[in-house]
């Protein structure tokens, strides 16, 4: 064989290695890349069961009280606003996940003051539908904590991969940038002042 055919054969066997990694490597960002797609779909599910469970709770206060209407309202207009926010699985910038869990946030405040003010109900308290409903709603809010763990987790994998060398060579050609996860709102991380 000539020196020339060695190099040759040398220079296809070294393309189609890199070849075989880059494909590999663009194969496992689009594979991460859907995950964080799942995992906000997961959110989105979670908060949506939320939505449709505040109708039935504020039907259900409505009817078994004559209650602060203005917490009624507040926490109809925070579902409302809440709703419109929506962020494509495409768009998942700091900017968009920011209004997001604001929206959110302002939503599980107007739901934290109606449940303080049922305390001053013990009829209310006491109807099934609505003991049936305030657990479910303890159950979604834990399930919208999960759901958003898995997509912080599924975004720091994400992230881990779109930075890592080499990876970050093929992410910079295929478009794959870093993605903002949910981040504690502002003022979380000090602890609450318990008065009685």
């Amino acid at each position: 064989m000539k020196v020339s055919q060695i190099i040759l054969i040398v220079f296809v066997a070294v393309i189609g290695i890199f070849g075989i990694w880059g494909c590999n490597s663009y194969n496992s960002l689009v594979n991460s890349d859907e995950n964080v797609k799942k995992a906000w779909a997961d959110v989105e599910s979670s908060y949506q069961r939320r939505f449709d469970l505040i109708d039935n709770l504020v039907a259900t206060v409505k009817g078994a009280a004559e209650f602060e209407k203005s917490t009624l309202t507040e926490v109809v207009e925070a579902r409302s606003k809440a709703f419109d926010v929506k962020i494509d699985a495409n768009s998942l910038t700091p900017e968009n996940i920011q209004k997001y869990q604001a929206a959110q946030g302002s939503l599980s405040n107007a739901l934290g003051k109606l449940m303080v003010l049922t305390e001053n109900y013990p009829s209310l308290r006491a109807t099934e539908n609505f003991t049936n409903l305030q657990t479910q709603l303890e159950g979604t809010e834990n399930r919208i904590k999960t759901a958003r763990d898995n997509f912080n987790a599924a975004v720091q994998e994400y992230n881990v991969k779109v930075r890592r060398f080499p990876t970050n060579i093929i992410a910079g050609f295929g478009g794959f940038e870093v993605k903002e996860g949910f981040k504690s709102d502002e003022g979380a991380e000090k602890a609450p002042k318990v008065k009685f």
